[in-house]
C-alpha cells in the first residue's frame, strides 16, 4: 500500500483527497509542511502523490517522492514547485487553473475599491473611537462617471468590468497585448498603451501576469497617475513598485490603493504601505470563498485520480 499526503497548510476538510487515496488502495496522511527539514524529507519519502498549497517543494523534496507519482498544486501558480526536478525524477505535476475564482477575485476587487473610495475603514475606525460626521474632512467622490483602466483583459478583468458598469462606470480603457481592436470594440472598451492607463483613468485595476522587465506600476507609472486615482491589485504583488506607490500615497499624489497581494507575503512589518490610512489591504484572499475551496479540492482530487490511474492529468504542467 502506498501513501497519499496533503502537505499542510491545506484546508479544513480533506474528505475528497482521502477518498481518492482509498479508491486506489493507498493510505492517506496530512503532513505539516513547516516541520523540521529532515522530518519533512522523511515524511515525503516514497509518497505516491502529494497535494500542496503553499509549502515550497524544492528539488530535495521533490526527488524523495516515488518516481511515476505526482504533485497536485491547489491553484494556478507552480512557482514554489521545482518542476524541472519533478520532470527529471518522473513525477507528474498538475495545477488547478480553473476553479471559478474569477467571481471571487472580481468581488474582492470591487470590495477593495469601495473600501478605499467610500472610506469605509477610516469611517468605521472613527465611529468606534467616538467620532462622528467627518464629512468633507475626508472627501468622497462619486463613482459613476469615473474612467476605469484595466491592465489585462482576461476572465477576471471582464468580470471586474461588468461589476463597475453596474456602478455607472461607462468609459473603460484596456491595456492588453492579446486583445485585438475588433475584440475591444465588441467588448465596448478602448485599447490603449499602459502610459494612457496611468494618465487617463481614475481607477486602475491590475489583472496581468508579472513581467520579466520589472513592475508594470513603476515609479514612472505612479508619477503619471491622476491625483484622484485609486490603484487596485488583486493579481500579483510583483506588478507594483511598492516604494514608489507608498511615496505617492503618503504625499497625496494619488488618492488611494486597495491591495490583496504584496511583493512579500506576509509583508515585512516595516513595509510603509501598512501605515497609510489611504491604503486598504487584504491577505491574498481574493480567490477565496467556500465555493472556490470546494471546487478546488474536487478538481485536485480528480487530477490525483488520473495520476494514480496512470493517466495524464488534465492540467499537466510538465508533460513528457
Amino acid at each position: 500500500m502506498g501513501r497519499v499526503v496533503v502537505i499542510a497548510p491545506g484546508y479544513a476538510c480533506h474528505d475528497a483527497e482521502a477518498a481518492v487515496a482509498a479508491r486506489h488502495g493507498h493510505g492517506f496522511e496530512i503532513v505539516d509542511g513547516s516541520m523540521e527539514r529532515a522530518r519533512l524529507v522523511s515524511s515525503l519519502r516514497d509518497v505516491e502523490l502529494a497535494f500542496v498549497r503553499d509549502t515550497p517543494l524544492d528539488a530535495g523534496l521533490v526527488q524523495v517522492l516515488k518516481p511515476g507519482g505526482g504533485i497536485v498544486r491547489y491553484g494556478v501558480g507552480i512557482d514554489a514547485v521545482d518542476v524541472a526536478a519533478a520532470t527529471e525524477h518522473g513525477v507528474r505535476v498538475a495545477n488547478i487553473p480553473d476553479y471559478g475564482a474569477d467571481i471571487e477575485v472580481a468581488d474582492q476587487t470591487l470590495a477593495l475599491f469601495l473600501a478605499v473610495a467610500r472610506r469605509v475603514c477610516s469611517r468605521d475606525n472613527d465611529v468606534r473611537a467616538g467620532l462622528w460626521g467627518a464629512g468633507q474632512a475626508e472627501p468622497i467622490h462619486r463613482i459613476a462617471g469615473r474612467v476605469l483602466g484595466l491592465v489585462g483583459y482576461g476572465r477576471i478583468a471582464r468580470s471586474v468590468h461588468r461589476r463597475f458598469a453596474a456602478f455607472g462606470v461607462e468609459k473603460v480603457l484596456v491595456c492588453d497585448p492579446h486583445l485585438d481592436e475588433a475584440a475591444a470594440r465588441e467588448a465596448g472598451v478602448e485599447k490603449v498603451a499602459l502610459t494612457e492607463i496611468a494618465a487617463r483613468t481614475s481607477i486602475v485595476s491590475l489583472h496581468a501576469p508579472p513581467s520579466d522587465d520589472g513592475p508594470l506600476v513603476n515609479a514612472d507609472f505612479v508619477e503619471a497617475m491622476r491625483p484622484d486615482a485609486i490603484l487596485l491589485n488583486t493579481a500579483r504583488g510583483a506588478l507594483v513598485d511598492e516604494d514608489a506607490l507608498a511615496h505617492a500615497l503618503s504625499q497625496g499624489d494619488i488618492a488611494g490603493a486597495g491591495l490583496d497581494v504584496l511583493r512579500k507575503e506576509p509583508p515585512d512589518p516595516a513595509n510603509p504601505l501598512l501605515s497609510l490610512s489611504n491604503v486598504v489591504l487584504s491577505d491574498h484572499t481574493g480567490w477565496y470563498s467556500e465555493s472556490t475551496v470546494a471546487t478546488m479540492q474536487r478538481c485536485a482530487a480528480e487530477e490525483a485520480d488520473r495520476i494514480l490511474s496512470g493517466e495524464a492529468p488534465k492540467n499537466w504542467v510538465n508533460p513528457w
